[in-house]
């Protein structure tokens, strides 16, 4: 039960009454002009109890569409209360027989109008209220969010029981299925069957527990498709869950039982059942499946959300795109999604929200296109089996709402996206999939849409959760937007919504648009310059809706601004090509960034507001020479100013050729990813961590190389405990290649861990991730006595400009993020054949500026400290 915190001074209670008054005053007293009042305090009550707020809500009873003027939604978008509003000239309790007659519901619903409300609550009515009274007012608030509906309660309840109890129910079933799977029996060969289906279909490589993960999804969830969607064929007549079904009845033809071994879940699956029951209109039955998913992946695995970036797209985001795109196919081509020969792909379905709108947007349109169409020229691809059977059974039940007629929906393909690039050929499971995909890929596509995945790979490595490789889609990124890029570390271009962007820029080859919502880190991190670049070569115009959100630069630290309710930044990205690919292009770049002071609700509910892009008022981008997009803010005598450095001057040996640039190399701080195994402030601390971590890792390497299974891959054999090891890619590497790491109690060093704050670290090229090249300028203690390092913020640094002098070794994140480290001086690995690191052409361009000779090296080096910290320099 919730109780709102009102009372009769509460500042949305005064509020509301001084509006009233004013309105009232000025002669205002209708339904239009008092219902926004009304709903601005019905709004604040429903966030500060928790619920979602939606205005102008829509629902179906029989064929007919019912519009609220509100409804209050669970956490769930389960429908909790309606809210009506009427004029004062009309009789309330006539206009309430009336909504009640046309198939309004009575569960929870609060009538106003001006001067009063009437309250039902499950076919009754508990409370009138005269609203000229304050305490009559918060009364009826009070009760209206009191209500408890048994079957959301129950269903609330259920779903955290769900998430508490399916890992241990999965984990039972993965050891049936292994201890099935080791009598070599029928189910061995009709797993084996499926496992060769899936290599070929999905992944080469996908391991045999990846299989049994799939098997066990299935078998965990194939009840809710039967009874949510009244659908008891579903596995006889959907084309994947009919050959999962076949591994199943080979499981279950020994003395296993399904239904008696899920007998635990049935508290859940019967909350599932009860409360779709309660759901007449599909649109709500579709959120709620929606529901459903993510709640399942958030207790099953939450390893395959992270990796598969499983975020529900929010609806009014779907319907932004969708609208944006029509306009732009009317304004750029003359076309609609309607016509002939618009073919539309949604390459990362989910479950099926995109194509659902758009089934909508032709609906509207031309009903009569909607079964062309939805036979020949809608496509859509998803790599994981839930969704696939959500979205399948989705776009199908909308067809039938919309057509009176059921049809398969032969356009969704059980496949991955990138993997459709590569040169194999592929099985895709059956005949009828492989076909589905040879369609598609014959298909000129118009449109591509959708909401990309967005994960740059695994934080931690004992996770063994990567991100799988493709050589031709990874190939293109490399020798595109990575070749073109000027940042050191490109890693983040790999990122998945990247991949995205080329895969969909490879694929449209004729004219048409791409509308994806992504990861907002494009738009400004160096590491995508290249990106930048060959967007603006690749199309005729841009349009990037900067929804924000990234809880770090936002200073909020915290997800509440973002859209999707995840910690980094989100755009809308539009991309129009008006003529075939090989025309030489320079795109026009539109830009348009919300405001930040707002909440997800708030953003959700601009874009509602301005319906498509063609409300948006967008800024014209002239992007620099370096393809900066966002120069807002920038002098722009910065770009004629001399470089402190430039990685293609950098050599390994720290002796980089005389390019025009201030110093001839740099590097990157110190990057352990180990940090709490090789720093400490107690130097035996430390070495008890260093001695156990060499312990570990050295005996890691000795059962590698003399394992006995050689097929086994690395990160299904290596030791994943966070106590006792802790992997990163390089420490994989030294181990495939045999390296043993060495306990030397020289490698103990000083390091600048944070500001003005000196640690013990353990200075080692095994032990540590990445060194760069401090080992060339700070090889050695001694060296420490006379050099000098300069460490300012990487570029595309999250926590803005920072610069600090230090003669220890720096940390990567010292004070800022990706620390760039500018020594006086460079040594050998051993510490001699010390070397100025200052050009010979910047001590020649300082001499000639100040026409002074006696100028040397170091006077440079401190004059460019002094200058990184002058107030009107930064």
């Amino acid at each position: 039960m919730t109780k709102l915190n009102l009372k009769l001074t509460s500042k949305p209670i005064v509020t509301y009454y001084a509006d009233i008054t004013q309105k009232r005053q000025a002669g205002f007293w209708t339904e239009g002009n008092v219902s926004p009042i009304f709903g601005t305090l019905l709004e604040h009550c429903a966030k500060s109890a928790g619920y979602l707020y939606n205005t102008e809500h829509t629902t179906k009873v029989g064929k007919r569409t019912i519009r609220f003027d509100a409804a209050i939604l669970t956490q769930f978008h389960l429908r909790y209360g309606v809210w009506e509003a009427k004029d004062s000239a009309d009789t309330l309790d006539k206009e309430i027989q009336k909504k009640f007659a046309s198939g309004y519901p009575n569960d929870n619903i609060l009538f106003q109008s001006p001067d009063q409300a009437v309250l039902i609550q499950d076919g009754r009515e508990v409370m009138r209220a005269d609203l000229t009274q304050p305490q009559a007012l918060i009364d009826i608030l009070n009760a209206f969010f009191s209500y408890v509906k048994p079957v959301y309660d129950e269903w609330e309840r259920a779903v955290a029981e769900f998430k508490t109890r399916v890992p241990e129910i999965a984990q039972k079933l993965d050891h049936i299925i292994e201890a099935e799977y080791k009598k070599r029996g029928n189910y061995t060969s009709a797993f084996d069957t499926f496992h060769d289906l899936c290599r070929v279909a999905i992944n080469p490589n996908l391991s045999k527990d990846a299989v049994e993960e799939m098997l066990i999804q299935h078998i965990l969830t194939e009840r809710i498709f039967r009874k949510v969607f009244n659908n008891d064929k579903f596995t006889s007549q959907n084309i994947i869950a009919k050959e999962i079904e076949k591994v199943v009845d080979a499981l279950t033809s020994t003395a296993w039982n399904r239904a008696e071994f899920l007998r635990g879940l049935d508290h859940f699956y019967g909350a599932i059942e009860i409360t779709a029951s309660t759901i007449s209109d599909y649109n709500e039955k579709q959120a709620f499946l929606n529901t459903v998913y993510e709640q399942f992946f958030q207790g099953f695995s939450v390893d395959v959300a992270d990796t598969h970036g499983i975020v529900y797209t929010p609806q009014p985001i779907v319907q932004f795109m969708v609208r944006s795109v029509e306009e732009l196919l009317q304004r750029e081509f003359g076309r609609s999604l309607a016509d002939d020969g618009v073919h539309i792909l949604d390459p990362f379905v989910g479950t099926g929200n995109f194509l659902l709108r758009v089934m909508e947007e032709i609906r509207q349109m031309n009903p009569s296109a909607l079964p062309h169409k939805y036979a020949n020229e809608l496509h859509c691809n998803e790599i994981m089996l839930l969704p696939y059977y959500i979205a399948s059974m989705n776009i199908e039940h909308a067809y039938y709402e919309a057509m009176n007629d059921y049809r398969p929906f032969e356009g969704i393909c059980l496949v991955d996206t990138f993997e459709l690039a590569e040169a194999r050929q592929m099985g895709l499971f059956t005949q009828e999939n492989l076909a589905r995909v040879a369609r598609q890929r014959a298909s000129p596509l118009t449109v591509i849409l959708g909401n990309p995945p967005y994960n740059i790979g695994q934080v931690n490595e004992n996770d063994n959760n990567k991100n799988r490789t493709y050589p031709v889609i990874d190939g293109r990124v490399r020798d595109t937007y990575a070749k073109n890029s000027k940042a050191t570390n490109r890693k983040a271009v790999y990122d998945a919504y990247a991949k995205s962007f080329r895969w969909a820029s490879d694929r449209l080859t004729e004219k048409g648009i791409i509308a994806f919502v992504t990861n907002n880190s494009f738009i400004e991190s160096i590491a995508f310059d290249g990106m930048r670049r060959h967007l603006a070569e690749e199309f005729d115009a841009i349009y990037i809706l900067d929804l924000g959100g990234n809880a770090r630069q936002s200073g909020r630290g915290e997800k509440v601004s973002s859209v999707f309710g995840i910690k980094v930044g989100v755009a809308i990205t539009f991309l129009v090509k008006r003529s075939p690919k090989d025309t030489p292009r320079k795109a026009d770049i539109y830009y348009y960034q919300i405001p930040e002071t707002g909440n997800k609700g708030d953003k959700l509910e601009l874009l509602t507001d301005v319906k498509s892009a063609m409300g948006i008022t967008w800024q014209h981008i002239i992007p620099t020479r370096d393809y900066l997009w966002l120069t807002s803010g920038l002098d722009s005598q910065f770009e004629t100013l001399m470089l402190l450095g430039e990685k293609v001057a950098k050599k390994p040996n720290g002796n980089g050729r005389d390019h025009h640039t201030i110093f001839k190399t740099y590097s990157r701080g110190l990057e352990t990813t180990r940090d709490s195994w090789v720093y400490n402030f107690n130097l035996a601390d430390l070495q008890e961590n260093v001695i156990r971590f060499i312990e570990t890792y050295n005996s890691e390497v000795d059962r590698w190389h003399n394992r006995i299974r050689r097929e086994i891959t690395l990160d299904n054999f290596i030791l994943s405990d966070n106590k006792r090891i802790k992997w990163s890619s390089r420490l994989k590497e030294c181990l495939v290649r045999g390296q043993k790491a060495i306990y030397d109690v020289s490698r103990f060093r000083t390091s600048l861990y944070r500001p003005f704050t000196k640690s013990l670290a353990y200075f080692d090229d095994i032990l540590n991730h990445r060194q760069g090249l401090l080992p060339y300028f700070l090889p050695t203690p001694a060296t420490e006595a006379e050099n000098r390092v300069i460490c300012v913020a990487g570029i595309g640094d999250r926590k803005g400009f920072g610069c600090l002098i230090t003669n220890t070794i720096p940390s990567l994140d010292l004070a800022f993020e990706k620390a760039q480290c500018f020594p006086l001086y460079v040594y050998g690995a051993d510490g001699t054949n010390r070397r100025d690191n200052i050009s010979d052409w910047a001590l020649g361009e300082y001499r000639a500026q100040y026409g002074d000779d006696t100028i040397g090296k170091e006077d440079i080096f401190y004059s460019i400290y002094a200058l990184l910290h002058h107030p009107q320099y930064r």
